[in-house]
């Protein structure tokens, strides 16, 4: 191939196509198995495209946070997911992370390498209008599937609600109500034995 950027290009595509197999700790509705990586980075994309009308900031770009949340796990192709609720794996998960963002970004032609690098850190950041608004949908995405398949995985890794709460509650930051939508489905959830109580302190 003689267009050396078209050459980079491509290998970036078919380099990214390895998202489809980081399997997540997540359910698909129908409960029939988990979902992958490049699944939720298209749901997220496609709940941005739904639900941008209860960003708490209704003056983001939209545009900006559906190209954030498509390109914001490729790190996990080297890193692999880390389950959000593991302690012991967010120890070292920045570093993974990072290294991975190297790596992967930099095979693109070097103005997107940089454009995708930039996104990615505008992500983790979790700063801007369009960075918490597509955080708020990265927690919510998955707290939906728990609760839609009957908290399943929740019980598998023995979750509590006090830990449901702590992870999710940054939703209110970019989303207040999507954050009372979410509140309602962990009381439910919680009501119906989906989802373990706090233990009590006697």
């Amino acid at each position: 191939m003689q267009n050396k950027r078209l050459e980079k290009q491509i290998g970036f595509i078919l380099e990214v196509d390895k998202l489809k197999t980081i399997e997540r700790q997540t359910l698909i509705t129908d409960a029939s198995r988990q979902e992958n990586d490049a699944e939720h980075s298209w749901h997220l994309a496609l709940m941005a495209l739904v639900l941008g009308e209860y960003a708490k900031d209704n003056t983001l770009d939209l545009l900006h946070v559906i190209r954030m949340v498509l390109i914001h796990d490729l790190v996990e192709i080297d890193a692999g997911d880390t389950y959000c609720y593991d302690s012991a794996g967010y120890t070292d998960k920045a570093q993974r992370e990072t290294a991975a963002a190297e790596r992967i970004f930099n095979l693109l032609p070097p103005d997107q390498a940089s454009e995708f690098r930039a996104l990615w850190d505008e992500f983790e950041a979790g700063k801007s209008a369009e960075a918490r608004f597509a955080n708020a949908l990265d927690r919510l995405q998955p707290l939906m599937h728990n609760a839609f398949t009957e908290g399943r995985m929740w019980k598998k890794h023995g979750i509590r609600k006090s830990q449901v709460v702590e992870r999710n509650q940054k939703i209110e930051a970019g989303a207040p109500d999507l954050w009372t939508f979410a509140s309602d489905l962990i009381d439910k959830a919680v009501n119906r034995g989906q989802l373990a109580p706090d233990e009590s302190i006697d």
